[in-house]
């Protein structure tokens, strides 16, 4: 009697291969499944995509009105001084207020401030304390919207998808870093800055159509007890007094006030170091969100929070070690070689540290943690650009940006020695919120009966 081939000797290496491939894709997208995480994502890939462009183009734009690296610093700490300052206070909103009208809202204003850019620079009257001005204004609107978009991930996807979801935003982010820089060398080298703004604001249209075509479940505000300023010292608190929250917070506050402050300077990499311009400024850019996004999806292949503990550490000194390799080069395409690993080692260690906190931090702290998180990501930069510019004045930006690199090294270690002391404390708050509860961070690890 002869024997009947099951479906799985029927199928030859190339198709097991090519299921393995799709499988693999499905758990890399996963969050996806969900309409409303589908709606965010596409509507915010349009958008970021116009705010990476409007990004370099106002770079330029101060670089080419003043050639002064001291106020390329200034015009960076306009922009994001106002998120460490505001952070407590917008995650004390994102935790007492519906979080998707507050990104509509921050989304709008957002908008209407491109828009004023690009009016103004189109008509040709546009001054540095006005592009100032400007961005400060965004810089409010962006500490309200962070936090609260950060918070809202959960509501979108659940728990089960929550840590897809934040690796695939980070994607979202990083493939606009790509696309964004590319398209505002060639638009500000033909037809301007002004049209980069322009696009910039009409870009808006296609996140606040998503989010307004999303279906919601009513949800309770999650904090209705105690004054601002208690829900505030509340979230404080429990960072301060949290090893692993505080130990991830401040890494990351330290890493961005040493290194980060180099995309502020990539102007004069471009037109000073390498002899070039707007264009090679774009390249320079799109570089770091290769490696960027590299990493983003590295993330996003990961089904739990396995090592990530260890990522931090280890991704925070591939950073600084790769802008000090960076700060050497005077060739444009060794330059971009080197900051993809600089792209992935950042991305690593801040989505890594954004998902260990997006685990430990109970739902109706989320918002002001997330807050903090911002403070240190966001906030810290333009303390750093602020004295990135007038060191780079002083010393040069190759000195300044190797500096910030050795700073990276540094915190890196440190946290990575401290980092078995915290082992036992992650793993109760991994578990107490039910996310990743199975896969613990193999640097967190459940001791074994």
């Amino acid at each position: 009697m002869a024997e009947t081939a099951t479906p799985s000797e029927l199928r030859g290496p190339g198709d097991v291969d090519n299921q393995r491939a799709r499988i693999g894709v499905r758990n890399t997208l996963r969050a996806l499944r969900h309409r409303n995480f589908q709606l965010f994502f596409s509507g915010q890939l349009i958008s970021l995509v116009g705010t990476w462009m409007q990004n370099i183009a106002q770079d330029w734009l101060v670089y080419r009105l003043t050639g002064s690296s001291l106020l390329l610093g200034v015009v960076g700490f306009a922009s994001q001084i106002p998120i460490f300052l505001l952070a407590p206070l917008a995650g004390f909103v994102a935790d007492r207020w519906n979080r998707h009208r507050i990104i509509v809202a921050t989304q709008t204003t957002s908008m209407l401030l491109a828009l004023t850019l690009a009016g103004l620079t189109l008509g040709g009257v546009i001054r540095v304390w006005e592009i100032m001005v400007l961005a400060s204004l965004l810089g409010v609107v962006n500490a309200f919207d962070i936090p609260a978009r950060q918070a809202f991930l959960i509501e979108m996807v659940g728990r089960d998808d929550l840590l897809n979801a934040i690796a695939l935003n980070s994607s979202m982010f990083n493939g606009a870093r790509i696309i964004g820089p590319a398209i505002a060398g060639i638009l500000v080298a033909s037809v301007g800055e002004g049209w980069c703004f322009f696009a910039n604001g009409i870009s808006y249209v296609a996140v606040i159509a998503g989010l307004l075509l999303m279906r919601l479940t009513r949800r309770a505000a999650l904090q209705k007890h105690g004054s601002p300023l208690e829900n505030m010292v509340e979230g404080f608190r429990f960072a301060r007094h949290t090893a692993p929250v505080r130990a991830l917070l401040l890494l990351v506050g330290f890493v961005s006030l040493a290194a980060m402050p180099y995309t502020v300077l990539m102007p004069i990499f471009a037109g000073r170091i390498l002899h070039g311009g707007a264009r090679q400024l774009g390249m320079l850019m799109g570089a770091t969100g290769v490696g960027a996004l590299l990493g983003a999806l590295t993330l996003a292949s990961k089904t739990g929070v396995t090592g990530l503990g260890r990522w931090v550490w280890m991704a925070a000194t591939t950073f600084g070690a790769s802008l000090i390799l960076f700060s050497l080069s005077r060739h444009l395409w060794l330059s971009m070689a080197l900051l993809v690993p600089a792209g992935f080692g950042m991305m690593i260690q801040m989505g890594s540290t954004n998902t260990l906190l997006q685990v430990m931090v109970p739902d109706r702290l989320r918002g002001r943690v997330m807050s903090l998180y911002s403070m240190m990501f966001i906030g810290m930069g333009p303390i750093g650009a602020l004295l990135g510019g007038v060191a780079a004045a002083r010393v040069g930006a190759p000195l300044t940006v190797a500096i910030g690199g050795s700073t990276c090294i540094v915190a890196g270690a440190v946290f990575a020695r401290r980092l078995p002391a915290m082992r036992g404390e992650a793993r109760e708050l991994i578990l107490a919120q039910g996310i990743g509860s199975g896969d613990p961070p193999a640097s967190l690890p459940i001791p074994r009966p």
